[in-house]
């Protein structure tokens, strides 16, 4: 006696699998949707998918956006180029910060099925009744549809269209109705949609601008004004001898002033100038080595001022616009209050002594890193004090001193804690190391992030690397070009000419929508402490560099203008769109940028040294002139006007390195 089968428990899978109408491949979703892409308010960002079906009937596709209250928006997306492979995307924008999802909806499109059916038959005269009969039931549920929706216009559209959807209709009438502006767009909005299988919900966190768009300026608070006397002892510089770098930073255009570490100093193992290990009784230790009898994370060191001196500098960069950055370095002195307190927070040698950090060959003996792992709970929670009470103190932007020597595993819960209780708050991470940690910690919610901008200096690198970042990872991974920084002297910099140092502000501040420059750069401060090192002389890490900002030559009208083109510029202001232009010179590079109708090409020369000349074979679509034979552009570093076409010939020399080109018209 056979057995009855069992009947299937389910007809499709019920987590993950294909759907009715397959959709895969669906962008942008973060390790599965494990953390949210990246947006920021009015960004423009591209959702995509491949979504396809069985057998030749028409399938669609559309993106369900939520707002963070909840509310719903359909966009449709597109099929594009190369057809045979599924794709189908759509840009979006969303108007309001906040924790947002998207899901794709793959659906079976009767109405795309009919009108290619009736566009082929309707001329031939085939099955003229059938095919009307059809016809009219597909525009009667559109029609419904659009009653519901109380669209009684679009609906009239509609029932005008079958009024004539009759055999006894001239086919060349039917055919010109049914591909007619109005009934598209009727059809787009209302026509059924059948089979709605639809993906789950992805997550994209949309933030503030500034954690998109921002110029940074950094300098240390100890070197403003610091003066030395005759007996060689120093009087450091201030807070409140730093409000005129403050109106500086203001005055050309920058967004944040960034601090190195404000804290007190360790005295054990203490740094000396150019990192000796034998400093003076004058030298100031660095910023880095935090925490002494004075306090840790907590306090100020007592030559910057008092918490009331904070304040005032806070409140008097919020006067002017900016925002002020503060270094969260986790690390310690070995007189930081910590080491007594809490002696778990760090790892214990076999023979007794507490690990000091070291990237062999260099070591860093006044400096403890903390252990994360004998007491999670403790050292978590107090970062997490921490942050809060710099916040309380007004400051929005933490720069994260060396992320990667950290758990990611710890980033990625107190970047989530600090979200909750204050989602205005920006995180850059300080990361030069391997590809695959500074990506996740941009997963895991790092606003922004160091980059190998300053490594890369060729036409080719630089092309490949702005094309990488542009594209593949600007859905996690938000580029912070620093020019330089107190650690990093690059070798292109060091011959001080300061054609080079234009050339990398320029590349910088049009590449890159968010851009930094470390004081010194703008006068040009080149000198290695050693040949083949990266390294600044007499680094201002382990000295007070008190300087003299309006000394020529100097780069500062130049970055303010460079901010001030920026600000004009919203196609400099976003990452994602970006075009790169043939030139026929290995030392010229031309890219262009746009956002809605604004649109700006660079091009720039990569030699400090010589004029370069060379002819540009220039994507006119991309610079949206379409058919048209030349597009008008002015620049906006000379005011110069020009009207090129497809070829123009430019000539760029040390003393005028590049052109940024607005393109005002075709």
């Amino acid at each position: 006696m056979s057995e009855t089968a069992p009947a299937r428990a389910h007809l499709t899978r019920t987590e993950g699998g294909f759907g009715r109408i397959p959709v895969t491949g669906v962008q942008p979703v973060i390790a599965d949707g494990a953390y949210p892409a990246k947006a920021v308010v009015h960004e423009r960002i591209l959702i995509r998918a491949n979504v396809f079906r069985e057998g030749h009937d028409a399938v669609n596709a559309s993106a369900i956006l939520t707002a963070p209250h909840g509310s719903q928006r359909r966009v449709d997306l597109k099929q594009v180029e190369p057809m045979g492979l599924d794709i189908w995307q759509a840009h979006v924008r969303m108007a309001s910060e906040g924790d947002w999802t998207f899901r794709v909806e793959g659906w079976s499109d009767p109405w795309g099925t009919w009108l290619h059916n009736a566009e082929a038959k309707l001329p031939l005269g085939m099955d003229l009744e059938l095919v009307c009969m059809e016809g009219r039931e597909v525009v009667g549920r559109a029609i419904d549809n659009a009653h519901k929706l109380g669209v009684h216009s679009a609906a009239a559209i509609l029932e005008a269209l079958v009024e004539v959807l009759h055999p006894e209709t001239p086919a060349e009438e039917l055919v010109e109705l049914i591909e007619s502006r109005p009934v598209a767009r009727a059809m787009a909005r209302f026509g059924p949609r059948d089979l709605v299988s639809a993906t789950k919900e992805y997550p994209i966190r949309v933030e503030r601008r500034r954690a998109l768009y921002s110029s940074w300026y950094e300098f240390f608070p100890r070197s403003q004004y610091a003066q030395q006397h005759e007996d060689g002892s120093w009087t450091s510089g201030t807070f409140d001898s730093s409000h005129a770098r403050l109106d500086a930073a203001a005055a050309m255009g920058f967004h944040v002033v960034y601090l190195p570490p404000i804290h007190p100093i360790g005295r054990a193992f203490r740094k000396g100038r150019n990192n000796t290990l034998t400093p003076s009784e004058d030298d100031p230790g660095s910023p880095w080595a935090i925490g002494s009898e004075a306090g840790g994370h907590d306090a100020i060191h007592p030559d910057l001022g008092d918490f009331e001196s904070f304040d005032r500098f806070v409140s008097k960069a919020n006067s002017l616009g900016l925002e002020v950055a503060l270094d969260l370095a986790l690390q310690a002195s070995p007189d930081h209050p910590w080491v007594k307190e809490h002696p778990e927070w760090f790892t214990t040698r076999l023979d007794g002594t507490i690990a000091y950090a070291e990237n062999p060959p260099k070591k860093y003996q006044d400096i403890y890193p903390i252990n994360f792992d004998n007491d999670p709970h403790g050292i978590y929670h107090e970062v997490l004090r921490i942050v809060r009470f710099w916040i309380d103190r007004g400051v929005t932007i933490f720069r994260v001193d060396n992320p990667h020597t950290k758990p990611v595993e710890f980033w990625d819960w107190l970047l989530e804690e600090v979200h909750h209780s204050n989602p205005e708050v920006i995180f850059l991470a300080e990361a030069f190391t391997r590809p695959q940690m500074m990506s996740a910690l941009g997963k895991v919610g790092f606003q922004q992030s160091y980059t190998y901008f300053t490594w890369r200096v060729t036409k080719g690198e630089l092309t490949e690397y702005l094309t990488e970042l542009s594209t593949s990872m600007a859905d996690h991974y938000r580029p912070n070009f620093f020019v330089n920084t107190p650690d990093i002297n690059p070798f292109h910099l060091q011959s001080g000419n300061p054609a080079i140092f234009a050339i990398r502000a320029i590349l910088a501040a049009t590449m890159s929508p968010t851009w930094g420059v470390y004081s010194g750069f703008e006068l040009f401060e080149h000198q290695p402490n050693a040949r083949g090192r990266e390294e600044y002389m007499d680094s201002e890490k382990y000295e007070y560099r008190p300087r003299d900002y309006d000394a020529q030559p100097n780069l500062n009208l130049l970055m303010g203008r460079l901010n001030e083109i920026r600000e004009d510029h919203p196609a400099l202001q976003q990452l994602r769109d970006v075009d790169f232009h043939e030139t026929n010179h290995d030392q010229v590079i031309a890219y262009s940028k746009h956002d809605g109708q604004d649109v700006v090409l660079m091009v720039v020369s990569l030699d400090p040294d010589n004029t370069v000349e060379t002819v540009l074979d220039l994507d006119l679509e991309a610079l949206g002139a379409g058919a048209s034979a030349e597009v008008r552009v002015v620049d906006e570093l000379t005011g110069e006007e020009y009207f090129w076409g497809r070829q123009p010939y430019v000539r760029l020399h040390p003393s005028g390195p590049a052109h940024i080109l607005h393109v005002t018209g075709v």
